[in-house]
């Protein structure tokens, strides 16, 4: 393939792709690089790299090689399987509700998993093995978030998608539902300096997630992804007032690189001589008490 022949390709890649999906893909694409530009002007951490660290295995392994391979995984082997051998989204069971009451069913519904299931993550030893990656970077930014081994995306994007296919929503559900996803979990996650005031009483950001990966009390608090309200309904919401988040990362050593990374998740547990119990891997496996600290 030479280099002329690239435009070409990716001409023919999108000229089979229905309009809501290309749109779906741009808008992920603009919101990156207004993150990445907003990110410049108006950082929380000044002076953190653009090119940091794992900048390259974020990208390059999780963003594109890791979701490309979990998608066909996902939709073409366990949903398509499942759906063969029930026919369920044959009963198109939501089919005649407005896209918009979709798209907004399923947004809130994954999301309320996810904070209960997120939770889980950091109170399980086994769970915590899962989402440790995701834990790792010691910068964080628009990028940083797409860290997450692949079990764990297997699980959570299953648990997304296949409801959505299995009731038999809109085909633009995935493609819209996609898109808010990923731009939003790109925002969280992003070196912005921003101040929503009482909407983060409702709507997650930066402001409260940046808290999450910090070493310290934020740890064990502030699990949720799109609507901050689940933090604030169960009791683990934690924003302090006069105080900067950083030192982010986990408090034991991570491999740098994603294969390694990945593996990583699957050693052996390490236990006391003296009562032969599974000693924690990290601070952040001990639960959190309704302020947000570890107890």
């Amino acid at each position: 393939m030479t280099p002329a022949a690239i435009p070409g390709i990716v001409h023919d890649l999108f000229a089979h792709m229905p309009m809501v999906q290309r749109l779906s893909l741009a808008a992920i694409g603009v919101g990156a690089l207004l993150l990445m530009v907003l990110e410049r002007v108006i950082p929380y951490n000044k002076g953190q790299k653009f090119l940091r660290e794992g900048f390259f295995d974020d990208f390059a392994m999780y963003t594109i090689a890791q979701n490309y391979v979990l998608s066909i995984v996902i939709f073409s082997i366990i949903i398509a399987r499942v759906d063969t051998i029930g026919g369920f989204s044959r009963l198109q069971l939501i089919a005649h509700w407005p896209l918009a009451v979709q798209v907004a069913f399923f947004v809130v519904t994954h999301d309320l998993y996810i904070y209960w299931m997120h939770r889980w993550q950091h109170r399980n030893k086994y769970m915590w093995r899962l989402h440790e990656a995701h834990h790792s970077p010691t910068s964080v930014d628009w990028l940083s978030g797409s860290r997450s081994h692949l079990m764990e995306i297997l699980i959570n994007q299953t648990v997304e998608f296949a409801p959505i296919v299995l009731l038999g929503a809109s085909p633009a559900v995935i493609p819209i539902k996609g898109a808010i996803s990923a731009v939003w979990g790109m925002y969280i996650h992003a070196n912005l300096n921003v101040r929503t005031g009482r909407l983060q009483w409702i709507i997650n950001g930066p402001e409260m997630h940046r808290w999450h990966h910090a070493k310290g009390k934020g740890m064990g608090a502030n699990f949720s992804t799109k609507l901050a309200i689940w933090d604030w309904m169960f009791g683990t919401a934690y924003l302090p007032i006069g105080q900067r988040a950083g030192n982010y990362g986990v408090r034991t050593w991570f491999p740098v690189h994603y294969f390694a990374q990945t593996l990583y998740a699957f050693r052996p547990f390490h236990r006391r001589a003296s009562t032969g119990s599974v000693a924690p891997v990290d601070g952040a496996l001990r639960p959190a008490d309704p302020a947000g600290g570890d107890l």
